[in-house]
């Protein structure tokens, strides 16, 4: 018994340091509304500055459409919860930095921002989305030293993303496991607790 006990529960392990364009993934019994099984994206990190990222596998169940009226495109296109921070704004992350001007370069290929009115242009000339662009309604932040705390906490786990392009595809709480099976054998019992932990 002891033995499953600690295959199951084991949270106590040693996790890699953040960093920009690091994937943190929620411990499984970490039970709250918004980072249940969440896989976050960050954007920023540095140890004497706050920290932002945003939950990929959080689909929310509005469309961009519902919130900017210049969209012309009628394929729906899904908007995430990024996190309890500024729930009144709209952010996205995205490939498309030759093409959307004045955007922040996460990792090479990746990009956070920029113009607007290109991201409306682009979509309305009937460019895909999937794949591409990916937006978010608010974003989870850290106070300098917060997350640390959290990590010495078993909170998150920290690992490196595949690759640029599976960040900005659309995700629901399947991507949660798939990343958990991609980090080895120690993370291997975290797979057999259900998002909802009263279905235990």
């Amino acid at each position: 018994m002891d033995k499953i006990s600690s295959f199951l529960f084991n949270i106590d392990i040693s996790s890699n340091a953040p960093f920009q364009g690091a994937l943190l993934v929620a411990e499984p019994l970490l039970n709250d509304d918004y980072f249940n099984h969440a896989v976050i994206f960050l954007t920023e990190y540095d140890d004497n500055k706050t920290t932002m990222g945003f939950i990929l596998n959080n689909k929310t169940q509005h469309n961009l459409q519902s919130f900017i009226a210049e969209i012309s495109c009628k394929t729906p296109i899904p908007v995430y919860c990024g996190g309890p921070m500024s729930e009144d704004r709209l952010f996205y992350i995205h490939s498309l930095g030759n093409i959307i001007s004045n955007s922040h370069e996460i990792i090479p290929g990746l990009y956070v921002g920029g113009d607007f009115n290109a991201v409306i242009k682009y979509i309305n000339s009937g460019y895909p989305t999937e794949g591409f662009i990916k937006f978010f309604i608010g974003y989870s932040g850290w106070d300098i030293g917060q997350l640390k705390s959290e990590l010495r906490k078993n909170v998150w786990a920290v690992t490196t993303p595949s690759n640029t392009s599976d960040i900005i595809k659309t995700h629901n709480d399947s991507y949660w496991h798939t990343i958990v099976h991609s980090m080895g054998k120690p993370y291997r019992g975290w797979l057999y607790h259900p998002k909802n932990a009263n279905n235990n």
